[in-house]
């Protein structure tokens, strides 16, 4: 269930053009936001999406390394 819940994350962000704040996240994978902001901190760990505060809000984007991957695939 953790993959599944990071690939919902990660395809979620696939399909944006721009960074994206947590809330739209997790309602475009259909997860809380608790749930979102834990595996969004992950998936930054893991080097895979990149994170920045802009006033209030946090925005995450897909890591370019790892959407040029993606693309090979």
């Amino acid at each position: 269930m953790k993959d599944e819940i990071k690939e919902k994350i990660l395809a979620y962000l696939k399909g944006l053009e721009w960074p994206s704040t947590t809330e739209d996240i997790a309602n475009g994978a259909n997860i809380s936001w608790n749930t979102a902001a834990i595996y969004l901190v992950k998936l930054q760990m893991e080097d895979r999406v990149k994170f920045r505060k802009v006033g209030r809000q946090n925005q995450w984007w897909l890591n370019r390394s790892y959407k040029e991957n993606m693309k090979r695939k």
